[in-house]
């Protein structure tokens, strides 16, 4: 059995633009709805949301059939989250709050079998099609996608030394951190931090990686994409649920 092509990893190398979806609703039935609406990426989150390894496991079984390429956000840079997460198929991941290269490194070696990192070795996962992919443990590493989140002001100022570190595939802004360490919590789109985020963006596509972002506001989500943004999560599930509920409701009353 062949080790499963990554196209979201493909797309972001040859520089084709991502749409993507955000899912915090932990939910297998949600995910296979939002999995056939056309998204190229949905991002399965761990960090703020009541998921867990087994609910995460049924969303990507969910996901699966749809072309709809599957991240999950971990919910710290750890290397035995990363280890279970990867076991159980994920091919791409996030890994939020990384400061520094040094801490790049480490997310990076947490996906690698020895010798060049510190995962785990299990023979017969379902990252390993149950012990059907014969070479998985050598070549894993061609099709797995990572993905490190910046979100503080200390982080801005390290990004080339980040996307400078082998092994990362892209470096992803997160707006609500990066506001609230600015001193504007609650805030994702303060006009005196827009500009920080363009130029972040810029400098992660110069440094050669891809850059990304979550945001719900049409006007920053196409300042985004000018600025060279390849993976644009444009709204969340949560949202769609929670704000398109009011809208039908003050519709008739």
């Amino acid at each position: 059995m062949e080790l499963p092509r990554n196209n979201f990893k493909h797309a972001l190398a040859a520089g084709r633009q991502q749409l993507g979806l955000w899912s915090s609703l932990s939910s297998n039935y949600t995910v296979e709805v939002i999995a056939g609406a056309g998204y190229d990426w949905i991002l399965l989150d761990t960090e703020h949301s009541p998921n867990d390894l087994e609910s995460m496991l049924m969303q990507l079984q969910a996901a699966a059939p749809y072309p709809t390429a599957a991240v999950v956000r971990v919910a710290w840079n750890d290397m035995v989250l990363i280890k279970r997460y990867l076991d159980i198929g994920a091919q791409s991941l996030l890994i939020p709050y990384v400061q520094n290269a040094d801490e790049a490194r480490a997310a990076v070696a947490a996906t690698c079998y020895p010798p060049q990192g510190v995962r785990g070795v299990a023979g017969a996962t379902r990252a390993t099609r149950f012990g059907r992919i014969k070479d998985y443990a050598r070549r894993a590493n061609e099709e797995l996608c990572l993905l490190v989140q910046v979100e503080t002001p200390q982080a801005l100022e390290n990004i080339e030394a980040i996307c400078a570190v082998d092994g990362v595939d892209g470096v992803f802004i997160g707006p609500a951190d990066l506001h609230a360490s600015l001193g504007y919590p609650g805030e994702t789109g303060n006009p005196a931090v827009v500009p920080m985020i363009e130029d972040a963006i810029r400098r992660i596509r110069k440094a050669g990686k891809a850059a990304g972002v979550l945001t719900a506001a049409e006007a920053e989500i196409r300042r985004y994409i000018e600025a060279g943004c390849l993976y644009t999560a444009v709204g969340s599930d949560v949202g769609i649920l929670a704000r398109g509920s009011e809208q039908l409701l003050a519709k008739y009353r």
